[in-house]
């Protein structure tokens, strides 16, 4: 996984783009296979879902974007591509619809989001990207060795131990990346930013777990054998990149 990523976050431009695209249709399509929270998607409607996707993650700065770069126009094809087809289906429904146009706004949002921050700055991309997996890392690190209370049922493996064990190293060592790659200069802001981004990482991580546990599943796909599916692996990281755009002139 690193041998791949390494290389196309160092080198950008198009590079990424593709890397970026390619993760975020397996993630829609992990998405889709879920068997509770919607009927089965049809094939037509998943290729035009696919489409809409990779729209909004291509969308580059321009007068009429949201924030950075997701487009109106991108979310309003979204919203009617994935409407339209529930009048032709009897197993297509509008919830199904909803649902659809929420995974490809949510997955559309924080993708175009990584591309356009990585296209700023490889170094404030590399401060952002760090906040989770130091989160992650130090969480399981310290949840395993000294979590002794739980932090929610949803994921009954965390603890609140490790959540603020993750989140106090994620503040020291991701601040660390921020001093020596971005700026000397390390305020309040930046800390408290990196405090943020570390929690609602966490909460992303719970969010998916939410789904999974709805569906009653463990993974959301074994694309990636010992580590589940992609949004296994980048559930803290979408939340995080998401949050990271309102910030972003602040970093």
């Amino acid at each position: 996984m690193f041998a791949i990523a390494i290389p196309v976050i160092y080198f950008g431009g198009s590079y990424f783009s593709i890397f970026v695209g390619v993760i975020s249709i397996i993630a829609l399509k992990e998405l889709t296979d879920l068997k509770l929270s919607h009927n089965k998607i049809p094939e037509i409607v998943f290729l035009l879902a696919a489409i809409c996707l990779l729209l909004l993650i291509f969308s580059d700065y321009e007068g009429y974007s949201i924030m950075y770069g997701l487009s109106y126009r991108g979310i309003a094809l979204s919203i009617i591509a994935m409407l339209i087809p529930c009048i032709f289906s009897k197993k297509y429904e509008t919830k199904d619809a909803i649902f659809m146009i929420g995974a490809i706004i949510i997955l559309g949002l924080s993708m175009n989001g990584a591309i356009l921050i990585r296209k700023f700055s490889l170094e404030k991309f590399i401060y952002i990207i760090s906040i989770p997996i130091v989160t992650d890392s130090f969480a399981l690190f310290i949840g395993n060795a000294f979590g002794k209370h739980k932090l929610s049922k949803i994921s009954p493996n965390k603890s609140w131990e490790g959540c603020f064990g993750g989140s106090l190293f994620a503040v020291i060592i991701s601040n660390a990346i921020y001093y020596f790659m971005v700026s000397s200069v390390v305020s309040w802001q930046i800390i408290l930013i990196t405090l943020t981004l570390s929690i609602l990482g966490q909460m992303g991580d719970l969010i998916f777990s939410r789904i999974k546990r709805e569906n009653n599943i463990k993974d959301f796909s074994s694309i990636i054998p010992g580590h589940g599916g992609i949004l296994d692996r980048i559930d803290s990281l979408i939340i995080v990149i998401a949050t990271a755009i309102i910030f972003f002139s602040q970093i």
